[in-house]
């Protein structure tokens, strides 16, 4: 970790692991009693948009590794930057994994309120099974791991079906011909394979993840699979690799800017992770862009 990694950290995170809670709140700014001094009246405030902080009782401020070293300095340890630095990093389990924003180009991405679920049953409709059947999977795939999704969008108040997957918030990501989204809660989709599995397989979306078994045949992966769904949910994918003790971490990132960009990232973090090998599979599906794209065209589709 270093400073810049450190300052990005949320100053509220920080103060909340040195013992204190917010005292009163704004859309701008909190206010605290102060993490490295003794006082009874409030005067410490977190500007929120600059994620910078002030002691008024001090007259002094800065940025996330200034305070802890300060706080450090105040428990009579070692307060040196490389000593925050650490502090930080133990404290908020840092990762490399980091947030890429990304933008699909070809569908509307709905992630707001709007959708409203109305119910959810088996994968039956006719249509949701040929547009599967237009990527290259089979209808047995489609039904094994998806879910018919009937959901409104209250801004047009139209209801909409699409096939969904669900994930680890009880939300779900659907899409059919013309729209990708999500339904609920945004998050990651973890399937188990075998119990305690060496390896775990990260997928960008579940388009990825069902054409690696059709592939197979329809078999399921002997390892554990994470679909994230987007290169927004590292984080939350990260989250259920660090420290479970897999050997082996395939992902099966895009092969575009982005794509390449989180495959480092996935190095980095296997890296950082005690007995983890990277092993990047975006080679096997070049020069198309992802897993379902190549396996489209090996058929002609």
């Amino acid at each position: 970790m270093n400073i810049e990694q450190a300052n990005a950290v949320p100053l509220s995170t920080i103060i909340e692991k040195m013992g204190q809670q917010p005292k009163h709140s704004t859309k701008t700014k909190i206010k605290y009693l102060s993490p490295y001094r003794d006082e009874k009246t409030p005067s410490f405030y977190v500007f929120i948009r600059d994620n910078r902080w002030y002691d008024y009782g001090m007259q002094e401020g800065g940025d996330v590794v200034n305070l802890v070293c300060k706080y450090l300095a105040s428990q009579k340890v070692g307060s040196s930057v490389s000593d925050a630095l650490r502090w930080v990093k133990n404290m908020v389990h840092y990762s490399p994994v980091e947030d890429i924003p990304v933008k699909d180009h070809h569908k509307q991405e709905k992630r707001d309120t709007s959708l409203v679920l109305k119910r959810t049953g088996p994968l039956q409709h006719k249509a949701l099974l040929a547009y599967g059947r237009n990527r290259g999977l089979s209808d047995e795939v489609l039904k094994g791991y998806l879910t018919e999704v009937h959901f409104k969008n209250t801004a047009t108040d139209k209801t909409i079906f699409a096939f969904g997957m669900k994930n680890e918030s009880g939300g779900y990501e659907v899409r059919n011909s013309f729209f990708k989204g999500c339904v609920k809660a945004k998050n990651v989709t973890l399937i188990r394979g075998q119990p305690k599995p060496s390896g775990v397989h990260v997928f960008e979306g579940m388009m990825d993840f069902l054409t690696v078994i059709e592939w197979r045949k329809g078999q399921p992966l002997d390892d554990d699979a994470i679909i994230l769904h987007s290169l927004n949910c590292m984080n939350k994918g990260s989250a259920f690799i660090r420290n479970y003790g897999y050997e082996f971490c395939y992902t099966w990132m895009d092969n575009d800017v982005a794509g390449n960009r989180a495959t480092q990232i996935w190095a980095e973090f296997c890296r950082e992770e005690s007995g983890l090998t990277h092993v990047p599979m975006n080679k096997a599906y070049l020069p198309h862009k992802d897993v379902n794209a190549a396996h489209m065209a090996k058929l002609g589709l």
